[in-house]
């Protein structure tokens, strides 16, 4: 199939030819994992991005990030926690919602959001460096923090969190 001058291989990767070359670019959104952590207290993990990261900078976010090839969500919302945290997943406790959106970088994206427990220290995650400066536990009254940089992710980390607060009320907890 080509479009704008694409055309999609069996495997969904679009193609260009220019000048010689061929440019491959992913026509399907990128597929992410996100792990709303809920502590005993029923307060939810959320860890400061970089002001150096090229998506959301400075913005506070969950945990996650993209599917790598060939990995399950489960996988990756395992992968991600231990990565950017040092915790391991113990279990979900529901999903929190499918999100859609255009980043910085222009890629489309699928984020899938889960609201999670984790084994380990919570006083003590270990922050990917680099990538996070600082991380807060958050209870549903604290969330206007979120909105700082706003601009940036379109509110888009407040909506996840009212919708992880409203999945806990609705479960119990």
């Amino acid at each position: 199939m080509v479009v704008g001058g694409c055309f999609r291989d069996k495997s969904g990767i679009a193609h260009t030819a220019d000048a010689g070359y061929c440019r491959m670019v992913s026509t399907e959104p990128l597929r992410c994992a996100g792990a709303l952590i809920v502590d005993h207290d029923g307060r939810i993990f959320f860890q400061r991005r970089s002001p150096h990261r090229r998506l959301f900078p400075n913005c506070w976010d969950i945990v996650g990030g993209h599917l790598e090839p060939g990995e399950d969500i489960d996988e990756a919302l395992r992968r991600e926690i231990t990565e950017e945290t040092g915790w391991v997943l113990s279990h979900v406790l529901g999903q929190v919602g499918e999100y859609s959106y255009v980043g910085d970088d222009g890629l489309a994206r699928t984020e899938y959001d889960f609201l999670v427990r984790v084994d380990g220290d919570l006083d003590r995650p270990t922050l990917e460096a680099g990538k996070h400066t600082e991380h807060r536990w958050l209870a549903e009254h604290e969330l206007t923090v979120l909105d700082e940089h706003r601009d940036v992710n379109d509110g888009l980390i407040r909506r996840i969190a009212d919708e992880g607060f409203a999945v806990l009320r609705s479960i119990g907890l």
